[in-house]
């Protein structure tokens, strides 16, 4: 199958964003509230971008949805860039893997610090962690299924040696 940089990153991003949406959508049903995530993070959202308005639920919902997705969507093109990158210089594995290892452990540390916030409410670290997680890894797990030259190129990578 033919692929290209742009249709990995969309596809990429739109299964991890696709994940994440169920996780909380999950989470939320738990604790009996639909949306309540979504329906919370577009409020923060809303409220960044000016005054509280008359907007509903449905508003930020369908507001906080559209901007998850476009960042999802932005992720999985970066992605997508290393992947295409990594043809022509294997080594851009090993510095994306450690980037990708300072992001999380930021995301980790910001999520927990921003666990009192208003703009995120009840939403705890640990769900927010739980959904990066699954994403990083619905997203990876496409990329290396959809390159299988990735295995090569990592082992050339992180162990030095010739590419198989």
């Amino acid at each position: 199958m033919r692929h290209s940089l742009v249709r990995d990153g969309v596809v990429a991003g739109v299964i991890g964003a696709t994940a994440v949406a169920l996780w909380f959508l999950g989470v939320d049903m738990l604790y009996a509230h639909a949306f309540a995530t979504p329906a919370a993070l577009g409020r923060g959202l809303l409220r960044l971008l000016g005054p509280p308005g008359m907007e509903g639920t449905v508003t930020f919902v369908v507001a906080y949805t559209i901007f998850h997705f476009l960042a999802f969507i932005a992720a999985g093109l970066l992605v997508s860039v290393i992947v295409y990158w990594a043809q022509s210089a294997p080594t851009v594995l090993a510095g994306a893997m450690m980037l990708f290892v300072v992001f999380e452990i930021g995301f980790y540390g910001m999520s927990s610090a921003l666990q009192e916030s208003p703009f995120l409410g009840a939403l705890g670290w640990a769900q927010v962690a739980t959904g990066n997680l699954i994403a990083a890894l619905v997203m990876g797990t496409y990329m290396w299924r959809s390159h299988p030259e990735l295995k090569g190129e990592l082992n050339y990578a992180l162990g030095g040696g010739e590419m198989q």
